[in-house]
């Protein structure tokens, strides 16, 4: 089984905002692109400083009533230090990066230098993979097929381990992560 890097999966278009431009700019120029982030460049020195979402527009400004003419992209941004993860990790590296951080938009970088973003990872580009990628039908057919000879769900769950159907230690998700304040995106 190959590993597939983070490259491959990574939504390549990254399109960017500047720190003192305006909400309202940040959810039109989302709307127009049709994207749900935007990689926050520094005024100053023209680095990627943090990432606005659609989910930082609904929970800064939208919820809390106030005009999104009178607020910076800067003071609604998600994430300070910046999450990135260099393009030829492993995507499994960039699941880990994303649970442990409690994001779902993470900046995909060049040689682990955070001034050279080459793509983002999100949720979708997961999804792509793991539709590609994972056969659940046939998942669902061993777990019935070893029900039915009345094994125990621990076992069945080991034989997929080893037979790499699935992935061994698996973090649970749901719930408990839903609650968990993100920190970018």
């Amino acid at each position: 089984m190959s590993t597939t890097l983070i490259g491959e999966l990574m939504t390549e278009k990254i399109e960017t905002i500047y720190t003192f431009s305006s909400a309202q700019e940040a959810s039109k120029k989302m709307k127009e692109l049709n994207v749900s982030s935007l990689l926050v460049i520094d005024n100053n020195n023209n680095k990627p400083i943090g990432i606005i979402t659609e989910r930082d527009l609904v929970r800064k400004v939208c919820a809390d009533g106030t005009s999104s003419n009178n607020i910076v992209t800067k003071n609604i941004m998600s994430s300070f230090p910046l999450v990135t993860i260099d393009s030829r990790s492993p995507v499994e590296a960039a699941a880990d990066a994303m649970i442990q951080n409690k994001i779902r938009h993470l900046l995909v970088v060049e040689n682990n230098d955070i001034t050279k973003p080459v793509g983002i990872m999100t949720p979708t580009d997961f999804v792509g993979y793991l539709k590609a990628n994972l056969d659940i039908d046939r998942v669902d057919a061993k777990i019935l097929e070893s029900l039915q000879r009345g094994e125990k769900e621990e076992n069945i769950v080991e034989e997929l381990e080893q037979q790499g159907k699935l992935q061994k230690d698996s973090p649970k998700g749901g719930q408990e992560y839903e609650n968990d304040e993100p920190r970018q995106g």
